[in-house]
């Protein structure tokens, strides 16, 4: 029965006409952003970042919550309309539903993508208000050696679950551990890789590089390829599924959901991952295999929900562990920073409001979704057509106020520049950045855990193995590293992530 008071003191939080209005802000915002390809939902919360100080918490988190799996949906409209994904997890949505638009089904495919993305949100934030508690219960018996080594699995899970090289993958964790040490160590008062600059003392603001990477390097990656969007349809009909289409898509909505909810809590999976893995099982397992790619409806069904579920379980180790899952909850978790709240599981016994606020808005945040998405089409059709070369200059303005409204210095400014050359420069090369992201964020905490386990340990390494949680996670790390480096699985996990 205590979930059912914990739900109700959600809901007494979350329906509240400020929350509501907030909520819709940050879904509206997410459609926007996935509908519009290049900008994404990482570069949009990290713009929005400065904005949300003076906000209540929880309505802060609402509204970048929502933009979050917002963008998820609004990322299907482009790619069935036009084959050109908003989103990085709606690549796959692009294969069968750019067809199903072009046989004059694209109102079929929109409807798919809009009901399996409501339903797998749904059922996700259930599994959020199940499993959330009891992860939070067991964090709260970890000692340092057990935070330390859970770090260590997820950044391993980071860089085996990340799209490209691996060795990519493996180089940009390490990158990202070290650009956290930039700064003052906060146990000697030492300067760290600061080459004397006193802006770099207080360590490098992850707004910036998020910021950067994200945001600038992805204007100057777009930029090569601005070119003009050709709508199938300008005037979307048939919104309504028939009996035989609802037969149809049953099995892979479920199938998706469950499959993305699953996914999106390893570190270094969510939303894209569970996508492309969401489509690839349906397609050696449904009848209708022989149309895949040409326009089949599961094509379209599996991976939206797969995506949407897959964002929304994203929060449930962000939420209980503080351990971010992919970039956008590393900024969740800066956002929290932000407003003086310390991630981990310590949030749903000292803030309950916000967390159980947090998960009920996001039932709201769906309902909202269906709404926008289905009879406000015309409006994203509109938004589709502005020609890229028009939108960059404000995006760029954007990035600029918000890194330079962090310290009001210049200097925040002109290195956010020099991250999204870095950022495009990783681009070019097929290096990810998601795992740098997620190493910077992580990496001061795993300091932090490791000077602690040892303190307490009197200098001990052996303790990370003596401890049985600990060494658990240690030997998953290693086992996930070890059988990944071999090589017919490092060759299927590449092909993983293209879809002919």
């Amino acid at each position: 029965m205590e979930i059912f008071s914990n739900l109700g003191l959600g809901l007494e939080t979350a329906f509240t006409l400020t929350n509501l209005m907030y909520c819709l802000i940050g879904v509206f915002v997410g459609t926007a952003v996935g509908v519009l390809p290049g900008l994404g939902p990482i570069a949009t919360i990290a713009m929005l970042l400065p904005a949300t100080f003076g906000l209540p918490p929880i309505s802060a988190l609402i509204m970048l919550s929502g933009i979050y799996y917002g963008a998820q949906y609004g990322g299907s409209t482009t790619a069935i309309l036009v084959n050109l994904p908003g989103e990085s997890s709606s690549v796959v949505t692009a294969i069968d539903g750019y067809q199903m638009a072009r046989n004059g089904n694209a109102g079929k495919a929109l409807a798919t993508a809009a009901l399996g993305s409501f339903f797998a949100g749904c059922v996700a934030t259930v599994l959020l208000a199940l499993f959330a508690p009891p992860l939070a219960d067991l964090a709260l018996k970890f000692g340092p050696a057990e935070y330390f080594s859970l770090m260590v699995l997820g950044l391993v899970a980071s860089v085996v679950l990340a799209s490209g090289s691996l060795l990519h993958a493996i180089g940009m964790v390490i990158l990202g551990l070290l650009l956290g040490l930039v700064g003052t160590d906060v146990n000697s008062g030492a300067q760290r890789y600061t080459f004397d600059l006193p802006q770099l003392a207080d360590g490098i603001n992850f707004v910036i590089v998020a910021m950067g990477m994200f945001g600038i390097g992805e204007i100057i990656r777009n930029l090569e390829h601005d070119e003009t969007r050709n709508v199938v349809m300008k005037k979307v009909k048939g919104l309504m599924l028939t009996k035989d289409d609802f037969k149809r898509i049953i099995a892979p909505v479920l199938r998706g959901t469950f499959l993305g909810s699953a996914l999106g809590i390893l570190p270094g999976g969510g939303a894209m991952l569970a996508s492309f893995a969401a489509y690839s099982i349906e397609k050696k397992v449904s009848k209708n295999s022989a149309q895949f790619g040409k326009g089949a409806i599961e094509g379209v069904a599996a991976p939206e929900a797969a995506n949407n579920a897959g964002a929304q379980t994203s929060f449930i180790p962000m939420l209980t562990l503080g351990i971010p899952s992919n970039p956008v909850m590393a900024l969740m978790i800066g956002a929290m920073i932000i407003q003086g709240i310390q991630p981990g599981p310590a949030v749903m016994t000292e803030q309950p409001a916000l967390f159980w606020g947090l998960i009920v808005s996001m039932w709201f945040g769906n309902l909202f979704l269906v709404v926008l998405n289905l009879p406000m089409i015309g409006l994203w059709v509109k938004m589709i057509m502005v020609p890229y070369h028009r939108l960059y200059p404000a995006i760029l303005m954007f990035c600029a106020i918000g890194v330079f409204s962090l310290n009001n210095a210049e200097f925040d400014v002109g290195l956010m520049a020099l991250f999204g050359l870095f950022g495009y420069i990783c681009a070019k090369l097929d290096a990810e950045p998601a795992p740098m992201l997620l190493g910077f964020i992580i990496g001061p905490m795993m300091e932090e855990y490791l000077r602690r386990a040892l303190l307490l340990s009197h200098s001990d390494p052996m303790v990370f193995v003596t401890r049985p949680i600990s060494a658990v996670m240690l030997g998953m790390a290693a086992l996930a590293m070890i059988v990944v480096m071999l090589p017919a699985l490092r060759k299927k996990r590449e092909e993983a992530f293209q879809e002919d």
